[in-house]
């Protein structure tokens, strides 16, 4: 299923901005940046409990926002791309 993570870390202190750095670094891990602070991920239900459980500890709920957007299996026909940074077939082949 193709999820959909957003945030919003406040960065007004350090420990702010290391929030941030600790959310990007591990959204990478999960899928593809596609903007600043979104990122598509493929991931399977095992995978979507890990991720979300281990964002919520890393971010201050009083400050931070973080979404998930689940688009599903099918979300290759719900999802449309215009202009610069084209995305990747996540499930495609991969050539090293």
């Amino acid at each position: 299923m193709l999820v959909l993570v957003t945030y919003d870390v406040n960065t007004e202190t350090e420990g702010g901005k290391k929030r941030l750095r600790q959310v990007a670094k591990f959204c990478v891990k999960y899928g593809q940046r596609v903007q600043n602070s979104v990122f598509e991920c493929v991931l399977d239900s095992a995978s979507y409990r890990l991720m979300k459980h281990q964002l919520l500890s890393i971010i201050d709920e009083k400050k931070d926002s973080l979404r998930f957007y689940n688009l599903g299996n099918n979300y290759k026909e719900k999802t449309e791309h215009y202009g610069a940074k084209p995305s990747i077939d996540m499930e495609g082949v991969i050539m090293l």
